[in-house]
């Protein structure tokens, strides 16, 4: 992930390997490659997890889903739920001066999938702990897509495959806590949009996707955002 403010840039390189249990539970773990080296970090951060299955910046996590619900109403159509349960270790001690403690991450989501549309919505609840008198705020979010795969791309494996998507995130961070008193200049509102292309090629697949601020209401004095963008390989064993 890139992700730009106006105090400069940062990017975040992670690698996750998931493991598949049964058919619907699966367990996974989330790695920073590059936690804490320079020019890879903002001072400051904006509190952001991207999705339910992408850890925070400078984050070690591991966690579980379970697909609770599964639905085949035709060919080639699905219906899915999916819970997750998350925990995370900082790699940082602090973040913009505030002590990072471990976390816990609660979110759920659900989806349709066709040949040739795709949509789902996901809500979520990151709760950090204390360090020291220390504490960063908690993080709710909310996200959808929509989804849609050109006809031309709708052939069976392993043809190349591609699909495009709006996608929206609305993410609610909490007030940061220092020395046991919340601090002015964290927390707020932020709301983006933006499109991503997911290809997908036999068992590999890549997507690259920006999200552009379309509503920022920040407490006090932050850096605001100027875009996100992610690209993501994948490869399935």
């Amino acid at each position: 992930m890139n992700l730009t403010t106006d105090e400069g840039k940062a990017y975040m390189i992670r690698e996750m390997l998931a493991y598949g249990i049964t058919e619907d539970l699966t367990a996974s773990l989330s790695v920073p490659l590059a936690p804490g080296a320079d020019g890879l970090k903002l001072d400051n951060p904006p509190r952001t997890r991207g999705q339910a299955m992408m850890g925070g910046f400078g984050e070690v996590e591991g966690g579980l889903w379970w697909r609770f619900h599964k639905q085949y109403p035709g060919a080639g159509q699905r219906y899915e739920s999916t819970f997750y349960i998350n925990a995370s270790v900082p790699t940082d001690d602090t973040r913009g001066g505030v002590g990072v403690g471990p976390s816990l991450t609660a979110a759920v989501a659900t989806g349709y999938a066709s040949r040739t549309w795709y949509w789902w919505g996901a809500a979520g609840y990151q709760r950090y702990f204390e360090r020291g008198d220390d504490r960063l705020g908690d993080l709710p979010y909310v996200s959808a897509a929509i989804g849609y795969r050109p006809p031309v791309f709708q052939q069976d494996y392993p043809k190349p495959d591609f699909r495009i998507f709006l996608e929206a995130l609305a993410e609610f961070p909490g007030r940061d806590e220092r020395d046991g008193q919340k601090l002015a200049n964290s927390g707020g509102t932020v709301v983006l949009l933006g499109p991503s292309v997911l290809g997908l090629f036999g068992k590999y697949g890549i997507e690259l996707g920006a999200m552009f601020p379309v509503h920022e209401d920040l407490n006090g004095d932050q850096p605001e955002e100027t875009v996100r963008v992610t690209l993501d390989f994948t490869v399935w064993f």
